[in-house]
């Protein structure tokens, strides 16, 4: 029931301040400043941190999860997942977390840092590809094997880039003391890259739902050669497969968020996730697209602030070929006998 009141005040939020002209500036280099302040007002960039029962512990993912899936149903251009991650490891590690937004790296692969000692400081160096929001980030939380560390704005060399979807995406380079304490245990980089596939898959679902209602509204008012063309067999076609893979997207995200909170095989509830909403998201963008035709790539239209997410997101945290590795490598482990149990545990 929490969840579901969560998700609704997100709703209400996100449709109230997120518009097609909002996400257009963002896109073009206004940081929307008022969502922001709107979002932080709302407690939603500690729902993570503030769920947690203990250091390290995820009860407080499905809270964030709703938050989340409503932030990718309205293309919300804020780095509010990233934020979520870095406050709840900050906390986790006893670190102080920065007023304003915050992000995470890396996010196309668990490691690329290394932790060494300079006297009896410590000093971190490393690279990053692609980092979230970097450039605006009032700091960079890196995970390092099973320490944390917060890397503060100018600590990092920087050089700027944009995701497909127009947002910051940044390639950083670091070498510098920076402030570093042990993660709780059980938090490791490993750890940190799969909740970052996890929030990653949760947007996406939000997305995917919103493509879906964007679509069958837009079959149902278009009208040609004398009918809704919602109405043609081959649009309804079409329409249920776009349907199919939305509602496997929302069962896989549902079913990975469970795992967190309860506790259970994360490790595999994030890689199905992942690797079936990046396949789904590339399907249902075909054919939303197809649907919408030259519309839905006008400026003023909604759908391709909502595709253009769902492509930069798949690529993020993982990609669906590296999952499916993942996967196939948990089902070897586990040997003959255990493939049955894991998919029905899951």
């Amino acid at each position: 029931m929490t969840d579901t009141l969560v998700e609704e005040s997100a709703g209400r939020l996100f449709a109230d301040l997120v518009s097609p002209a909002l996400v257009n500036a963002a896109e073009a280099g206004t940081w929307p400043a008022d969502l922001w302040r709107a979002v932080a007002a709302a407690g939603f960039p500690d729902a993570l941190a503030a769920g947690a029962e203990s250091p390290g512990d995820l009860s407080g993912m499905a809270d964030a999860a709703a938050i989340l899936r409503e932030a990718g149903r309205h293309a919300a251009p804020l780095p509010l997942a990233e934020t979520m991650l870095a406050r709840w490891l900050l906390a986790g590690a006893g670190i102080a977390a920065p007023d304003g937004p915050l992000t995470v790296a890396p996010v196309d692969h668990p490691s690329g840092f290394v932790l060494g000692w300079e006297g009896a400081i410590r000093r971190v160096s490393g690279r990053a590809a692609g980092v979230p929001w970097a450039r605006l980030a009032q700091g960079i939380v890196v995970c390092i094997e099973d320490h944390v560390a917060l890397i503060a704005p100018g600590q990092a060399e920087l050089r700027n880039g944009k995701s497909l979807a127009g947002e910051p995406r940044d390639d950083l380079s670091l070498d510098a003391v920076v402030e570093t304490k042990r993660a709780p245990a059980g938090v490791d980089a490993v750890l940190a890259f799969r909740l970052g596939a996890l929030t990653r898959s949760v947007m996406m679902a939000g997305a995917l739902d919103q493509v879906l209602a964007l679509t069958v509204q837009y079959a149902n008012d278009r009208v040609q050669f004398g009918r809704p063309i919602g109405k043609f067999q081959a649009i309804q076609q079409q329409l249920s497969i776009l349907a199919e893979n939305v509602a496997a997207a929302g069962v896989v995200a549902g079913a990975a968020v469970e795992a967190a909170v309860r506790k259970g095989d994360l490790g595999f509830a994030v890689a199905v996730a992942k690797s079936r909403i990046g396949e789904a998201a590339g399907k249902v963008a075909e054919i939303a697209h197809q649907v919408h035709g030259a519309i839905g790539f006008t400026h003023e239209h909604r759908l391709h602030h909502l595709t253009r997410r769902l492509w930069s997101w798949r690529d993020e945290f993982g990609v669906e070929s590296e999952w499916s590795s993942e996967l196939g490598r948990l089902a070897a482990s586990r040997g003959g006998g255990g493939l049955w149990p894991l998919l029905a545990g899951w």
